[in-house]
C-alpha cells in the first residue's frame, strides 16, 4: 500500500534562530520581512501573546519590549542552508520526496509495507532535530491531502502524537475531517471556504458530502480531486522540481527615494538578481515589468504607482540586456516629484534556449551566454554580487535596513560560532 508523509518544520525561522541560541527556548520570536517591515514568522509563545502575522513592526515596537519579545530580521541564507540540510536527512529515508517549500516536503512510501511507519517517522524525527536542532512534525496517509490533515493533527496535539499522526483506518478519516475546519483544508483557500460555509459547510467532512458534480462546477477539478484525496483516493502524487514561471525581485527601500539615478540603481540590482536566478533553471525571458511606488503610509506625500510591461525583441537572460530594457522602462514611468518607497522587476514568458524564434531584425548576442556563465562561477565563489554592473551600487549589494540580522553560522567562516571552554 502507498502512503505519503508530509514533514513539517515547526516555526521554521524561529527555530533556526533558536538552533544558535539556546536560551530563546521558550520566549518569544518573531522575524522580521525585508527592510525589517513586518512579521512573517513567529514562535508558538509568540502566537500564544496575539502577534498576529504581517504585523507592521514599527506598531508594535513598544509591544515587544513590554513582552520580552526577541526580534530578528529575515536571515534568509540562514534559513535556506538550514533547509537544505533538514531535506538532504529527509532524502535518506525514502527515495521519493517533494520539497514543496522551505519547510515542508512529502515523502512516499511505496514498498513499504514490511515497516512500522510510526517508529520509522519517530526515528526520521529523532534524526533531523539531532544533526539540525530543528524540530519536526508528520502527517502520514493514503493522499498528500490526507497527509497535510494529519500533519495537522500533529502539530495541534504534540503531547499526545509525539508530533507524528497516521490516518491509516476507515475511523481516523473520518474523525480527522470531522474535526478539520474547511478553511484549514489544503488547496480550498479563503475565498472558496466562505461559499462553502454559506452553504452551511463547515468542516472537511462536510465538504466530502458534497455532490461530485456541485464541486467541480463551483471549484472545478481542482475542488473534485481535494475532494477525491480526503476520501482516500490518491490522485494527487509527488511532482518534480517545478521550473518557475515567473520571478520577481522586489523591495521596499531604507528612505524615499526622489531621484532618477537612485532608482536607476535598484532597478540594475533587482534585475541582476532575477537574472542570475533565471540562468540558474537554464531558461530566457521574453518579457518584464517595471513598477514603482510611493509609499501608501505617507499620505501627505504625493501618492503614485506605475507599472510597463516590457516585451524582448529577442528572448535572453543577460543581465546586460535585460538590465538595459528594465532602465528603458523605468524612465517611461518616472515622475519627478514623487518620494519613491518601493521598486521592483519581474520576468516572466519564459522559453528554453533550444526553443527561441529567431527575429529578422534582432540576434542574440551570444558572447553574452559566456560571460554570464563566467560572471555566475565567480560570484559563486567569492560571494553573491562580487561582480556587477556598473549601474549598481559598488558598495552594497541590498540597500535593506536589517538592524536585528543574527550571525549566518553555517554558511560564513566570518560568522561561525565561537565557543568558550
Amino acid at each position: 500500500m502507498k502512503m505519503f508523509a508530509l514533514v513539517d518544520c515547526n516555526n521554521f525561522y524561529a527555530s533556526c534562530e533558536r538552533v544558535f541560541r539556546p536560551d530563546l527556548i521558550g520566549k518569544p520570536i518573531v522575524v522580521l520581512s525585508n527592510n525589517d517591515g513586518c512579521v512573517i514568522a513567529r514562535s508558538n509563545e509568540a502566537k500564544a501573546l496575539g502577534i498576529p502575522m504581517g504585523a507592521p513592526a514599527f506598531m508594535y515596537e513598544d509591544f515587544f519590549k513590554e513582552h520580552n519579545v526577541y526580534v530578528f530580521s529575515a536571515n534568509f541564507e540562514l534559513y535556506g542552508d538550514m533547509s537544505n540540510r533538514v531535506m538532504n536527512i529527509l532524502s535518506e529515508y525514502s527515495p521519493d520526496i517533494e520539497i514543496y517549500s522551505i519547510d515542508e516536503a512529502f515523502l512516499k512510501f511505496e514498498g513499504f509495507e514490511r515497516f512500522n511507519l510510526k517508529e520509522y517517522a519517530l526515528e526520521i524525527k529523532s534524526k533531523v532535530f539531532k544533526w539540525t536542532g530543528i524540530p519536526i512534525s508528520i502527517g502520514i496517509a493514503p493522499t498528500k491531502v490526507l497527509a497535510k490533515v494529519a500533519n495537522q493533527i500533529a502539530k495541534k496535539f504534540p503531547e499526545e502524537t509525539n508530533g507524528v499522526h497516521i490516518v491509516d483506518s476507515e475511523q481516523k478519516r473520518i474523525k480527522a475531517l470531522k474535526w478539520l475546519s474547511v478553511e484549514d483544508v489544503w488547496g480550498i483557500g479563503y475565498q472558496y471556504s466562505k461559499k462553502l460555509k454559506s452553504k452551511g459547510v463547515e468542516k472537511a467532512y462536510h465538504f466530502t458530502q458534497l455532490n461530485d458534480d456541485m464541486i467541480k462546477k463551483e471549484m472545478k477539478i481542482v475542488g473534485l480531486r481535494i475532494k477525491k484525496e480526503l476520501e482516500g483516493q490518491s490522485v494527487l502524487d509527488l511532482e518534480p522540481p517545478a521550473i518557475k514561471k515567473s520571478i520577481s525581485t522586489t523591495r521596499s527601500f531604507e528612505t524615499n527615494y526622489t531621484e532618477l539615478h537612485q532608482l536607476i540603481e535598484r532597478i540594475s540590482t533587482f534585475t541582476s538578481v532575477a537574472a542570475e536566478k533565471l540562468r540558474s533553471q537554464n531558461s530566457l525571458c521574453k518579457s518584464m515589468i517595471v513598477f514603482i511606488q510611493t509609499n501608501r503610509h505617507r499620505e501627505d506625500l504625493l501618492q503614485y504607482s506605475k507599472s510597463i510591461e516590457i516585451t524582448l525583441p529577442v528572448p535572453t537572460n543577460s543581465t546586460i540586456e535585460l538590465a538595459k530594457y528594465a532602465v528603458e522602462g523605468l524612465k517611461k514611468i518616472f515622475k519627478e516629484g514623487c518620494a519613491y518607497k518601493k521598486a521592483g522587476v519581474i520576468l516572466y514568458d519564459f522559453v528554453c534556449p533550444n526553443c527561441v524564434q529567431s527575429n529578422l531584425f534582432e540576434n542574440i548576442n551570444t558572447k553574452h551566454n559566456a560571460l554570464m556563465k563566467t560572471i555566475d562561477e565567480i560570484n559563486a565563489k567569492l560571494g553573491k554580487q562580487k561582480i556587477r554592473l556598473a549601474s549598481q551600487d559598488l558598495d552594497r549589494i541590498w540597500k535593506m535596513r536589517q538592524e536585528k540580522l543574527s550571525p549566518c553560522y553555517t554558511t560564513r567562516l566570518s560568522d561561525i560560532i565561537t565557543i568558550k571552554v
